[in-house]
């Protein structure tokens, strides 16, 4: 049962696309007033047709607060709860039902979900609490872009309720090239106000207007009411962009860290700092810096988070970093859940069937390595066995000494070195080394033709020829 008589009340032009979809999800009011700024397509024939009340009406000069008034004023007085929105935006089925549980007769303004930005499965990237949502008299419309609703008397009782879900779909065809100029005006008016100072300092930086973008920022952060931190923080960021994008990248650095130590509860400032690292090639900074934004598992509800702090980007950072490093295997773990973030992100599934042939590939090499390492060590082993039963026949037929009457010059190095093998010091210092003199050691014991050694030298010259 409907206790409150509710109304939506919205601005456009040239919105004839999005007409069905905003009507279908606005339905559940009792009266729907449109402001028409200057259409020139269907946008007031469809909103008619299906029962909405249109006034048109040009604003020159154009200013967003000074249309939301005009519309304001279309809603009847005796309505209990006003509902601005855009016909870019969508209320989840139910919404009304949902705000009159929460609303009372001293209610001025309710706050719900606001999902700015949404994946192509509608799951939401980026969101916060808004509060258009307000009671019929006392409320005026500030600002000449970003305008926010003013409550002009005192004591606002305020209600809340997340369940009602606002989702927004931008037309990314729109210009905002009157945004700039509004914003200038908006400073100009007001230049105490902090909110419209970071709004103008980012704005020039989405200008690409660097130095203005950091002077303005700059002077948001020295404003007294500048208190709040997570719109300090994204000031402090913006200006590490600009300095990045003017090749000064100490001092981006700095700003980051400034970023970091204002609101170290943000995941934001971490990829920033993660992004600018891998820009400069400093893998293992990327690494530490993606893995301190992943342990804040959740994000504060305002417009400041940024879509690359929680979809693919801090794993896809992982995955190319842990790549370039050689750790193919967290290379691997890393792309494969940027994937589940980006299902349809081509570039990634490339990533993975790179990282998946290297990683395959380095396995193969390491089982290839292990087994050599393996029959090496056999090898050495018998070849150990084999001098020592050499050395005991050496002994036993006193080779040592039938060499020294043949007259060898070398016959005192043969002693030496056969005592040595005796006590495994040629084994000790290497094969590469003994190769040669083992040889050179063998040929002189063949010489002498003593038959029973045959079999032990041919073994040995085997097992020093399949150690090389």
């Amino acid at each position: 049962m409907k206790k409150y008589k509710v109304c939506v009340y919205a601005i456009c032009k040239n919105e004839e696309k999005f007409v069905d979809r905003w009507f279908n999800s606005m339905k559940e009011a009792d009266e729907i007033y449109v402001l028409d700024t200057g259409s020139t397509d269907n946008s007031i024939k469809l909103l008619k047709e299906k029962g909405v009340h249109v006034k048109q009406k040009k604003i020159n000069p154009w200013r967003f607060d000074v249309a939301r008034n005009i519309s304001l004023d279309m809603v009847p007085n005796d309505a209990d709860i006003c509902v601005c929105t855009d016909l870019d935006e969508v209320f989840l089925k139910g919404w009304r039902e949902k705000l009159e549980s929460v609303w009372n007769k001293d209610a001025n303004r309710c706050r719900y979900t606001y999902n700015w930005s949404l994946d192509e499965n509608d799951n939401p990237k980026v969101s916060f609490i808004y509060e258009k949502i307000h009671s019929r008299n006392n409320y005026k419309w500030i600002h000449p872009v970003h305008e926010v609703l003013e409550y002009e008397k005192e004591n606002e009782n305020v209600v809340i309720n997340e369940d009602i879900i606002l989702n927004h779909y931008p037309d990314s065809t729109k210009s905002r090239s009157s945004y700039l100029p509004l914003l200038e005006l908006s400073v100009k008016e007001n230049p105490e106000n902090d909110r419209n100072m970071h709004y103008l300092g980012r704005e020039y930086m989405y200008y690409g207007k660097w130095n203005e973008a950091i002077d303005t920022l700059i002077k948001h952060l020295n404003l007294k009411s500048a208190t709040w931190k997570d719109e300090r923080c994204a000031s402090m960021r913006f200006i590490a962009r600009c300095y990045e994008n003017l090749n000064r990248y100490d001092e981006a650095k700095m700003w980051l860290e400034k970023a970091i130590n204002e609101a170290p509860y943000l995941r934001d400032p971490y990829v920033e700092m993660a992004l600018l690292e891998y820009s400069l090639g400093n893998y293992d900074e990327v690494i530490s810096n993606c893995q301190k934004a992943l342990i804040i598992s959740g994000h504060e509800k305002t417009y400041i988070n940024e879509v690359f702090s929680y979809d693919h980007t801090i794993n896809d950072l992982l995955s190319v970093s842990y790549y370039y490093k050689g750790d193919l295997s967290l290379a691997l773990e890393n792309v494969n859940k940027a994937i589940s973030l980006s299902p349809n992100n081509e570039r990634l599934k490339e990533n993975k069937k790179i990282e998946k042939f290297k990683c395959d590939n380095s396995k193969m090499m390491q089982l290839a390595t292990n087994s050599k390492n393996y029959h090496k060590k056999k090898l050495e082993e018998k070849l150990l066995i084999q001098l020592n039963n050499l050395n005991n026949i050496l002994n036993k037929n006193k080779v040592l000494e039938l060499i020294e009457i043949a007259g060898d010059s070398r016959k005192y190095l043969v002693r030496n070195f056969m005592s040595g093998i005796s006590r495994g010091i040629g084994i000790g210092i290497g094969f590469s080394i003994i190769t040669a003199l083992i040889v050179y050691v063998m040929q002189k014991i063949i010489r002498l033709n003593i038959p029973v050694l045959s079999q032990y030298i041919s073994d040995i010259v085997e097992i020093v020829e399949r150690t090389k």
